[in-house]
């Protein structure tokens, strides 16, 4: 399973404001380092709860089968669209009564086709996040974010390689991990 984000969720110049107010930057000048570690403490975020932060549009490849299948990234707020994916790369829309889809209370999405395809591999376009925007962010979550980015802006110079998260966001995040049994 391969997923892709098509539309990248939006990051609200409050995220910058706030990460900024955290380390009591007044100025402009690294506005861009500052929106490149948050958009990285994202990706850190929803590595270690197993849920995309903010909403984006995201497409899986998925193998073609008929039992359900899961799609990896959650919570799934909506399936958009199903394709099917030659060999070469070219898509082709799959007809709406040629597959089912399902999202679960828990924001689980799932796709199952119901009728023969030339192709062995589809794609699942899909929207998934867990807050539309920065303001409706968990508390937890959003400073979470900061402290991460704050905690990578203070140490960009040490040259250490720590890639975990420091334990006081671990502990902000941990109520929101999601684990699953293999």
């Amino acid at each position: 399973m391969k997923r892709a984000m098509i539309v990248p969720p939006l990051l609200a110049d409050a995220a910058l404001a706030e990460l900024k107010d955290w380390l009591a930057i007044t100025t402009t000048r690294d506005d861009d380092t500052l929106t490149a570690l948050l958009r990285a403490a994202l990706d850190t975020c929803e590595a270690f709860t197993g849920l995309i932060p903010l909403e984006a549009g995201c497409e899986e490849v998925l193998p073609d089968r008929y039992d359900w299948q899961r799609i990896a990234a959650a919570p799934v707020v909506s399936i958009t669209g199903v394709e099917r994916l030659a060999s070469d790369g070219t898509r082709f829309p799959l007809p709406v009564d040629g597959y089912l889809i399902d999202i679960t209370a828990e924001g689980c999405g799932r796709v199952r086709l119901t009728r023969a395809i030339a192709e062995s591999r589809i794609v699942v376009r899909f929207d998934a996040g867990l807050a539309p925007d920065w303001a409706s962010l968990p508390e937890g979550l959003r400073h979470g974010i900061i402290r991460l980015a704050a905690h990578q802006y203070r140490d960009r110079d040490s040259g250490e390689a720590n890639h975990a998260p420091p334990r006081a966001v671990a502990a902000l995040w941990q109520p929101w991990r999601r684990m699953r049994l293999a």
